[in-house]
């Protein structure tokens, strides 16, 4: 099967970019290299092509009533400007998919409207999803291949972005975004991203994305691939879809309790599970795992205590900016404690491992 190219793709090709395929997509993985690109996001500034992921408009006039009874979060605190990450339930309490929604001014028949950034490997199955469950009175329209989506992220991101946007980006908070203006074009911004650091994610026409691509190299921007951009998500233990949390993982299970608010709000898909969950406990957490040494636990490397298994490694790395290896684990809830030691099997043999408090980096700047 042929892969999709992103509207930058000739651009990475002329950067000679390492190239693979990521969901359908034929996708750079680094340019300079990971480590370089890794310390680039968190020193300075870096950018990433995440044209690939999907990009739904959702619009009615009671978008956010219908999106309560798909998610466990409260929405009914998001005003227009602001976002929330949260996840879609299935019936069993998994999750569908992890995504942000954006509430944005309404529409001049007074609808609201409602964005979302998808995962790129789930956006036909979300499309499915909504539709099958929002009603008619609810549109959406699926921008996934008409407009691109850059990412620039890093401590000096909004300095280098400001030049190119006429709005002033200093007034957007974390979580904020706005409808505005990006090298004379329309263009939404986000000051949200995926590398446990400040910046943006852009969506823009495709031309007007390039023109910035471009304008952000010479000005000296780090292009980043999406090598760096694992490794950062991991750092910020950021939960990778398809990999960390699935249909078969809840919110509970995924220490993602945070996005569940049985108290604050009536009835929604998956509830019935999370309230018995939250009642009996569940069997097993996502924990983070500090390696000892120098060995990188891999996805479905065995979790061991004594010699027995007690879970499975669900994402690992060593970190650029750490200096050491870190893991992302489902093993036995009563296990799950900082500090509790464990070991990992690599290549038939045991490495010691100790449970630690996520994330395992977290930015000092604001």
């Amino acid at each position: 099967m042929s892969l999709s190219q992103t509207p930058l793709h000739s651009a990475h090709q002329q950067l000679k970019a390492r190239m693979m395929p990521f969901a359908g997509w034929d996708m750079p993985v680094q340019y300079l290299g990971i480590k370089q690109e890794h310390q680039a996001v968190r020193q300075q500034v870096g950018m990433f092509d995440i044209s690939h992921m999907g990009k739904f408009m959702l619009q009615g006039p009671d978008v956010l009533e219908q999106m309560q009874r798909l998610v466990p979060s409260d929405l009914s605190p998001l005003i227009p400007g602001k976002a929330q990450y949260t996840v879609l339930l299935n019936p069993q309490g998994g999750i569908v998919d992890d995504l942000i929604l954006y509430l944005l001014p309404e529409s001049a028949n007074g609808d609201q409207r409602l964005f979302t950034i998808i995962n790129a490997a789930t956006t036909d199955k979300d499309k499915s999803w909504l539709q099958s469950h929002l009603t008619e009175t609810v549109t959406l329209q699926d921008l996934s291949r008409e407009q691109a989506l850059v990412a620039v992220q890093g401590p000096e991101a909004a300095t280098q972005l400001q030049p190119f946007v006429k709005e002033d980006l200093s007034k957007v908070g974390r979580y904020e975004h706005l409808e505005g203006t990006l090298l004379g074009q329309p263009a939404f911004l986000a000051r949200t991203g995926y590398t446990g650091e400040d910046g943006f994610e852009i969506m823009l026409p495709i031309a007007a994305a390039q023109a910035l691509w471009t304008a952000l190299l010479e000005i000296g921007v780090t292009p980043c691939g999406l090598g760096a951009r694992d490794t950062l998500r991991l750092e910020a233990a950021m939960p990778l879809y398809g990999q960390d949390i699935s249909d078969g993982t809840t919110p509970l299970e995924a220490g993602l309790g945070w996005l569940v608010h049985l108290d604050r709000k009536g009835d929604f898909i998956g509830r019935t599970v999370l309230e018995q969950q939250k009642a009996h406990g569940v069997s097993r957490r996502l924990v983070g795992l500090q390696m000892s040494g120098r060995n990188i636990a891999r996805h479905d490397y065995p979790v061991l205590q004594d010699g027995n298994l007690v879970g499975q490694i669900t994402s690992g790395t060593l970190g650029p900016t750490l200096g050491y290896p870190v893991a992302l684990a489902y093993i036995s809830a009563a296990l799950a404690k900082v500090g509790q030691a464990l070991e990992v099997e690599i290549r038939g043999k045991a490495y010691p491992a100790t449970v630690v408090k996520r994330p395992f980096y977290r930015s000092s700047r604001p």
